[in-house]
């Protein structure tokens, strides 16, 4: 498996059920305020598939997407953005109701919205998983998976043409250095297969290692 400089390759991989990898990281709630959960990986992991099966486990949870805030904004500089507009809004129990300035410059309609008293909040996006925002996020999954399948999957999603490959160096040129000094993984509650081989059910099955030992949980 071809893996991101610097990460280790988990182990003790086991099929899981869906709702108990739920239950696990929803055991413990907070009052007044939705549970916050980070769910990042690199480009086509399969963030956005997993937030979406989340979403649909949990009554009145949310996804939030961290490409709609960095939507013309920057490929990583959006933590402030996150923060003062979502993450802070959620912390105080409020309905999020956030149009980013570049959407505005870029007449994009609509905002990012979450109502008020959603249970979860999933944020699904590479990056998401930070230093800066770590005391904000109550648990976390990284998505880990071979690098070359993920590839094929973002030319088959995105299309392999000129502009598209001028966009993704320009993506990894700035992603390569900021997963190296994040190491998101180490943070990770839960690391889950992107790809593979294990049999399971990918409607109420999912495959999951736990956080090795030497991984630290998120702190508060």
């Amino acid at each position: 498996m071809r893996l991101h400089p610097g990460e280790p390759e988990a182990s003790g991989w086991r099929v899981a059920q869906l709702s108990e990898i739920v239950r696990r990281l929803c055991g413990a709630a907070p009052a007044g305020r939705p549970l916050v959960v980070a769910i990042d990986g690199r480009g086509g992991a399969g963030k956005s598939a997993l937030a979406e099966r989340l979403r649909a486990a949990v009554p009145a949870s949310a996804v939030v997407h961290t490409d709609d805030v960095a939507w013309n904004q920057a490929y990583f500089d959006w933590g402030e953005l996150m923060l003062e507009h979502v993450l802070r809004p959620l912390y105080r129990g409020e309905a999020v109701e956030f149009r980013p300035p570049a959407w505005a410059e870029h007449d994009r309609p609509g905002a990012i919205r979450v109502a008020a008293g959603t249970n979860v909040v999933w944020i699904e996006g590479t990056g998401i998983i930070r230093e800066e925002l770590a005391a904000w996020i109550d648990a976390s999954i990284w998505i880990q998976g071979d690098l070359d399948e993920q590839e094929r999957r973002l030319v088959a999603r995105d299309g392999d043409s000129a502009a598209q490959r001028q966009h993704v160096a320009a993506w990894l040129a700035e992603e390569l250095p900021f997963l190296r000094r994040e190491q998101p993984w180490r943070r990770a509650t839960f690391v889950v297969a992107g790809t593979t081989e294990l049999p399971h059910d990918p409607h109420s099955e999912i495959v999951v290692a736990p956080a090795v030992s030497s991984w630290p949980l998120p702190g508060r």
